[in-house]
């Protein structure tokens, strides 16, 4: 079987999920939005890939898998092979109500539409399957977290909390993670230090968790957020707010914790750092594998080519 896969950014999950699929005999073709990586990209960008989509599609594809709503019309464009379109999330919850219409239409016209939590999939009247993103536990692991800080070349003391993300991404809301870590440090006798990594490469991003005593995510919205699953992989407590598949993933897990206001994240965050223990979100969870997410991948595939 050969699929075109077309994407904005080839991020971590979607390498794996295309790996695992090439091991199970499925060629793969990908095409990308050009210079998408982490910034919006531009009109001619957009141009280039939907030229490419249409010279690819004509190929000897037997189909194509559109990855994130915004380019399922772009798949859709090529009239001759059939459509999987992957969600990710934020297209379904509320990012924008262009993007919300432009990916349910998109969804509409598929052959089959994937989508990777049941939070998303309640929020989604179009009908899909749920196939949730793997979490490589072979790089997300608890590593002791002296060890990692070395790694990382972090001093020893402070208590660190790592927000992992760029500041500058606004739905991230950096500044009231940094109100809520000034009110944590006031109220605990030990250092606290607020921490941000981005652009780090992906097989890097485990040391910096597990050189945390906590991850916080702020955000407004999010798809996942993939970094909750991966924080709890390495054993390291989360202090999220109640986003994407953040309540469904932490559920069970100690030393982590799901909160809306202010107040309810200082208490927590505060509760993480004096009990200064790991999570057991090792234990806890049955974190999809690449391997499982290939296999479930490759019989949506079958059953659209055989349709």
């Amino acid at each position: 079987m050969h699929v075109l896969q077309i994407v904005t950014t080839a991020s971590p999950f979607f390498e794996q999920q295309v790996e695992a699929l090439e091991a199970r005999g499925v060629d793969c073709t990908t095409v990308e939005v050009p210079d998408a990586d982490g910034t919006p990209a531009t009109l001619d960008a957009y141009r280039q890939f939907y030229q490419r989509v249409l010279r690819e599609g004509i190929g000897s594809y037997d189909l194509v898998h559109a990855n994130y709503g915004l380019v399922g019309p772009f798949a859709l464009a090529q009239p001759t092979r059939p459509v999987v379109l992957s969600l990710w999330g934020s297209e379904v919850l509320g990012e924008s109500r262009r993007l919300t219409a432009v990916s349910t239409a998109a969804a509409r016209a598929s052959d089959a539409v994937v989508l990777p939590s049941e939070p998303i999939s309640r929020a989604f009247d179009v009908p899909h399957r749920v196939i949730p993103f793997p979490v490589d536990t072979e790089t997300f692991r608890p590593i002791p977290r002296a060890a990692a800080r070395q790694q990382v070349d972090w001093e020893p003391d402070p208590r660190i909390v790592l927000f992992p993300y760029h500041p500058d991404r606004g739905v991230k809301n950096y500044p009231r993670a940094e109100r809520i870590v000034a009110a944590v440090d006031d109220r605990i006798e030990d250092p606290v230090e607020l921490r941000w990594i981005w652009g780090v490469p992906h097989d890097e991003v485990p040391l910096y968790m597990n050189a945390s005593d906590a991850v916080l995510v702020t955000s407004d919205h999010e798809s996942g957020p993939m970094v909750v699953k991966e924080a709890a992989a390495c054993n390291v407590p989360v202090v999220s707010t109640d986003v994407g598949f953040a309540s469904a993933v932490l559920d069970g897990v100690e030393h982590s914790h799901v909160c809306s206001a202010d107040e309810g994240f200082v208490d927590a965050l505060t509760d993480v750092l004096a009990a200064g223990e790991r999570s057991n979100g090792t234990s806890t969870l049955e974190l999809p594998d690449s391997e499982r997410t290939g296999e479930r991948l490759h019989d949506v595939y079958r059953s659209v080519v055989e349709a």
